[in-house]
């Protein structure tokens, strides 16, 4: 790793020299974090949030939401093959299944398992900016927001624009995406469909990704607006190591349906939504591709929800409120048909104290038909010590009941256990933030004390792997990060962006003599991410990504990625990148060969 560091540094010395003739900087634009209630700007938040804008999104050297999201701190994004084939994200140490998904506020939780948190039906040309929220949420969002929260947000154009696209690259890697708005009158519309696939890089790894996405909207009057959305993914891939190594023909196919309807109302103070939605997933899963017969498992799980927000601005600050309710059903030939209810309840008060302080604290109340009531309080206090620097400090509980999987599926090298208890947690937070004209920092502490964590085990090598859990485990650590954005200037040649940042985790699960963990022991201990985007004139783009990855009991690696952009911001655009230039041989998840040094190229084009 020091070798890395000194690189790192050496990098940015350099670049910041080079920047002096170019220092003037701009002020970044305040963003707005939407939750399903409250509304507050970034810089006045005391969570520790990363937001990912739209240009970030098309710069990035990555094909999908999952490659795109790894280049975030604090993120552990273990990727099952290339493109967002199939890939598991952990928040400060956590599972895959302590993270929230959603979509405009839409949770995407599976009830089968988490392994389909990421199969999310938007292609990535719709998606406007990511908002990924570090720490509890389930005050916010309700269970399974344990360790953080993902929410893709997308938005409804006001005027016409189109979009289309396609790329190639290494292993028959090839792709193509289509996105239209088109408003009439009042009525706001956007469809995209997107199209990804591969000869796969290495044996039994090929997949084919389609997406299909609408989203509309009508302003009723000047205080009313529906919105509605339907979208549809389908993928089908080898799944070589995804989850044994003992079955290197394993094949999978997921269909993932998500439709949903909303009303809001905003009349001077009072912001009222009510939402309803659907979500569909079928999962078919064989240990050999091409025969069925030897073993296969058919998940179909559907949830259905019915959501109230509101929020009220009064003289002494802004009350939220809620109500919600969720059936996810199951139908499997491995897990059986189950199905459960989940109703909640939301409640929180932020306001101002002094002229620099602000407080908010709140608790969410879920009814689970297994487990009765369970309440989720917590609370958040910020202080502005001057207009460019912040301080704040946070705590709130988590909690989590185990899927379906983890209760009941039965295969050759993974059992369930029906006794699991679900997982509850007592998070805590602080740091500082600084926001000043281009410049962003920010250091945070975090603990997060843990009862009754699920973890899966086995004894041995020979013996299939079931889950249990584990007493008082904690988990704690650092994150740091540093942003600092140029003007254009005058120069031709011209460094637009430069960041670095760092982030370490410790935890004290002790493995048991004669037990093997899967997955808490692998957590993420060091990772170190820095970028930086350089430009000629205004035309072309470079934009350079390293990383450096060390998780607890495993080899550490270190990953460097670019892509060039040409014209794209113009009608017609081209780009090419290439991933881990390094050429590392590294393992993110399961026994997955990730591939060595690889390239893709493409063009696109845009008409407004």
């Amino acid at each position: 790793m020091k070798y890395y560091l000194i690189f790192t540094l050496l990098l940015l010395t350099v670049l910041t020299s080079f920047a002096q003739n170019d220092s003037t900087t701009h002020t970044l634009d305040e963003v707005i974090i939407k939750e399903n209630r409250m509304k507050i700007p970034f810089s006045k938040s005391s969570r520790n949030i990363s937001i990912i804008h739209r240009k970030e999104i098309e710069t990035t050297p990555a094909r999908s939401l999952q490659e795109i999201l790894s280049f975030t701190p604090g993120l552990d994004v273990r990727q099952r093959g290339v493109s967002g084939v199939q890939a598991d994200i952990g928040i400060r140490g956590g599972s895959f299944e302590q993270t929230l998904m959603l979509v405009n506020g839409i949770k995407l939780s599976d009830p089968q398992t988490g392994h389909h948190m990421v199969n999310i039906p938007v292609p990535l040309s719709s998606v406007q900016r990511i908002d990924v929220l570090k720490g509890p949420a389930s005050r916010i969002y309700g269970q399974n927001a344990y360790a953080g929260a993902i929410n893709i947000i997308t938005e409804l154009p006001d005027s016409f624009n189109l979009q289309a696209g396609v790329y190639g690259g290494d292993f028959g890697m090839r792709g193509g995406s289509f996105q239209a708005s088109l408003p009439i009158g009042k009525y706001k519309q956007n469809i995209a469909v997107s199209h990804d696939a591969s000869d796969g890089h290495w044996y039994n790894s090929d997949y084919s990704i389609n997406t299909l996405f609408y989203e509309a909207g009508i302003a009723l009057t000047n205080t009313q607006e529906i919105k509605t959305m339907l979208s549809f993914a389908n993928r089908d891939f080898g799944a070589n190591g995804f989850y044994t190594s003992s079955f290197p023909d394993q094949w999978e196919s997921v269909q993932t349906s998500l439709a949903a309807i909303s009303h809001t109302l905003e009349v001077g103070n009072t912001y009222l939504q009510t939402r309803t939605y659907w979500r569909s997933n079928k999962d078919e899963f064989r240990l050999k591709r091409n025969d069925p017969s030897f073993f296969q498992n058919q998940h179909t799980t559907n949830v259905y929800a019915i959501e109230i927000n509101g929020r009220q601005e009064t003289d002494f600050g802004t009350v939220g409120y809620g109500l919600e309710g969720r059936q996810e059903k199951i139908d499997s030939n491995n897990l059986g048909l189950r199905e459960r209810t989940i109703m909640g309840a939301f409640l929180e008060h932020r306001m101002n104290f002094s002229e620099f302080g602000d407080i908010r604290a709140g608790v969410y109340s879920n009814y689970y038909s297994e487990y009765g009531w369970k309440h989720f309080p917590g609370a958040e206090l910020g202080y502005q010590l001057n207009s460019w620097l912040r301080t704040y400090a946070n705590f709130g509980m988590s909690y989590r009941i185990p899927t379906y999987t983890d209760l009941y599926y039965v295969g050759p090298t993974n059992i369930g256990n029906d006794e699991l208890k679900p997982e509850k947690a007592i998070n805590y937070e602080g740091g500082f933030k600084i926001l000043k004209k281009g410049f962003r920092a920010e250091i945070v502490y975090f603990n997060r004390h843990t009862d009754n964590l699920i973890e899966w085990t086995r004894a041995d090598t020979e013996s299939p792997w079931v889950p249990q859990n584990f007493n008082e485990v904690t988990f704690q650590g650092i994150e740091t990060g540093v942003q600092y954005q140029f003007t254009n200037g005058q120069n031709d040649f011209k460094l637009r962006e430069i960041s670095i940042s760092y982030n370490f985790i410790d935890a004290n699960l002790i493995e048991k003599e004669g037990i093997e963990t899967r997955y808490s022991l692998t957590a993420l201990r060091h990772q170190l991410i820095t970028g930086l985007q350089l430009a000629y004139k205004e035309n072309l783009e470079l934009t350079a990504k390293m990383r450096y990855i060390e998780r607890m009991s495993l080899d550490p690696y270190f990953l460097l990625d670019a892509r060039v952009d040409f014209n794209r911001l113009k009608k017609f655009s081209f780009f090419a990148e290439i991933s881990n230039i390094s050429n590392t041989d590294y393992v993110e998840a399961g026994t997955v060969q990730m591939p060595g040094r690889w390239a893709r190229a493409g063009m696109n084009f845009r008409l407004k």
